[in-house]
């Protein structure tokens, strides 16, 4: 490439960039969408870390390399950011609904609003695995793959299915202490471990626990959680809280699933998990300041801005990203680090370098499916009316 080629691009990004922060309201706190992008990609990189796909004789299985070095444990720890994306939902979401009412907006509509963004995207992945499944099995594909393959591909729908339920309770949530279904998840843990009761309890934390950060994201709504020390006191009494319940209450110290454990933090979540979420809000609580401060970069802003665009699709695609790139792969046999079992260090090393290319395909499946998630049209323009907290991205769309 040119030097005078380079340039050009250089010059082009700088100008997008510029846009897309003119685009954006003085008022908005970009905060919310640095620490809401975070959370996404905080995913994203975690399943492509932990996941593993092991090729044995003509199947595909799921792995972890968390099974054979559980000293990598602390993985999970950076990159399971649900309740960081649970705290910035419920904040937005009962800033929203209070702006709709003072303007007079009806109920259904501010949530048909809300939800049609989540389930555009929903019905495009649902609607190609479909088709995928049923293709394999005519093929002749070994059913227990078919199965692997389309449990991984949808089982970021669990998070939506939460995500909604929580939507459409707002109204009711919003001057809910979290200390109420921090509660409920207390009494589930000590009903399910330490009275030796059934496990089917234990999907009521499904929603008690990711009703704690969403609740959360309320209270930082009502002005409460603006000081410091609020974010100090979660991240240190939630950091205390979880290294006590890994180290004394026999809780696992991953804080995602690993296949052959008994007991995961995360299916259906344990109170080490809401306690470690409460840890991780404190921390994106004290952190607001600084990238606040780190968004007025317009480069670094633009990138926060076209994440967020997309969040849903990045979310929802990322594993048939991964599956596609593992199922390419086996044209050229077993290889290191995509069809081999996570034993060792050998296969991480080779696993990140397969992570650039997890990125071009999430990036192809963004390319087909990203018109889902934006909408066109003047039905696009409608929702976008009842989102108040969402018209600079709007208007970013037209610009980045």
């Amino acid at each position: 490439m040119t030097d005078l080629g380079a340039r050009g691009i250089r010059d082009g990004l700088r100008r997008g960039a510029q846009q897309a922060g003119a685009a954006t309201p003085p008022g908005r706190d970009r905060a919310v969408d640095a620490l809401r992008a975070a959370a996404v990609l905080g995913v994203v990189l975690g399943h492509w870390l932990v996941t593993a796909l092991v090729a044995d004789s003509g199947t595909l299985r799921t792995a972890s390399p968390l099974q054979h070095m559980p000293w990598l444990a602390p993985i999970s720890w950076l990159f399971q950011t649900l309740a960081v994306f649970f705290l910035v939902g419920g904040h937005v979401a009962t800033r929203s609904h209070a702006s709709a009412r003072a303007r007079g907006v009806p109920y259904h509509s501010w949530l048909t609003g809300r939800l049609t963004r989540l389930g555009r995207p929903v019905l495009a992945v649902l609607g190609l695995w479909t088709v995928a499944a049923s293709a394999l099995l005519l093929s002749g594909a070994e059913s227990g793959t078919v199965r692997t393959l389309v449990k991984l591909a949808l089982s970021p729908l669990w998070f939506l299915v939460v995500f909604a339920v929580l939507t459409a309770a707002t109204p009711l949530l919003a001057r809910l202490n979290p200390l109420w279904p921090l509660a409920v998840v207390l009494h589930v843990d000590l009903l399910r471990f330490g009275l030796g009761g059934p496990a089917w309890p234990g999907w009521v934390n499904v929603v008690a626990g990711w009703l704690v950060p969403y609740t959360l994201g309320a209270a930082w709504t009502r002005g409460e959680l603006e000081r410091p020390r609020a974010g100090w006191i979660l991240l240190g009494a939630g950091a205390a809280a979880t290294a006590g319940l890994v180290a004394w209450a026999g809780y696992p110290a991953s804080m995602v699933g690993v296949p052959g454990e008994g007991v995961s933090n995360l299916d259906p979540p344990t109170l080490a998990a809401v306690t470690f979420g409460l840890a991780q809000c404190g921390l994106a609580l004290l952190l607001r300041e600084p990238l606040r401060r780190a968004m007025r970069r317009p480069a670094t802003w633009a990138v926060v801005a076209l994440v967020n665009l997309s969040a849903m699709t990045v979310f929802l695609w990322h594993q048939t990203a991964l599956m596609a790139t593992t199922a390419t792969g086996l044209l050229a046999g077993r290889l290191p680090g995509l069809h081999t079992p996570p034993d060792g260090l050998g296969w991480v090393g080779a696993r990140l370098l397969w992570l650039p290319v997890f990125t071009v395909a999430l990036t192809v499946c963004w390319g087909a499916f990203r018109s889902f998630e934006r909408g066109r049209g003047r039905r696009s323009r409608v929702v976008r009316e009842h989102h108040p907290s969402d018209r600079g991205t709007a208007a970013k769309a037209r610009h980045v």
